[in-house]
């Protein structure tokens, strides 16, 4: 059975597909495969099954089971999410963990934390200590007051 493997290190490529893949020290622009292991990667969007990220930047992360060690992305949408060490600004999953990791917005069913922050959550469960900077009812109270500051400000510019 010839099994589709590829192994790439200190490249700069556009687009990178592969059922398995090892990439290193390596820019992307665009990754998609099965089984995915990056380390020390910049790349723009990854799609795949199971991801491993270590010391690893990227815009958009897509896929099963996500894994980030040490890195950042600005949007993740899994099914499971594990966050070691690491920032992700959007993060949007079935389970959510987060070790020592910081978030812009969560939105998970289940969300499991040890000494993380976030300034937005929203989850059914949250199992741990998550510091979080609004809860859905602030959330709601800041967009309502940011709404009314642009209407006024808008009736205004009318006006003069």
């Amino acid at each position: 059975m010839d099994r589709d493997i590829k192994t790439v290190e200190g490249s700069h490529m556009n687009i990178l597909e592969a059922e398995f893949m090892n990439v290193r020290q390596s820019t992307i622009r665009s990754v998609e495969g099965g089984n995915i292991e990056l380390q020390q990667v910049g790349a723009v969007s990854i799609d795949g099954g199971k991801i491993d990220i270590t010391q690893g930047a990227s815009v958009f992360v897509k896929g099963e089971n996500i894994n980030l060690n040490q890195s950042m992305s600005m949007m993740t949408a899994a099914t499971k999410v594990d966050l070691n060490f690491s920032c992700a600004p959007l993060t949007v999953a079935e389970d959510a963990s987060f070790n020592k990791s910081a978030s812009g917005a969560v939105f998970a069913n289940n969300i499991s934390s040890s000494s993380s922050t976030s300034i937005l959550t929203i989850a059914k469960n949250i199992e741990g200590n998550v510091t979080t900077l609004l809860d859905w009812r602030s959330a709601l109270a800041l967009s309502a007051i940011a709404g009314g500051v642009l209407a006024l400000i808008k009736i205004l510019d009318k006006r003069l």
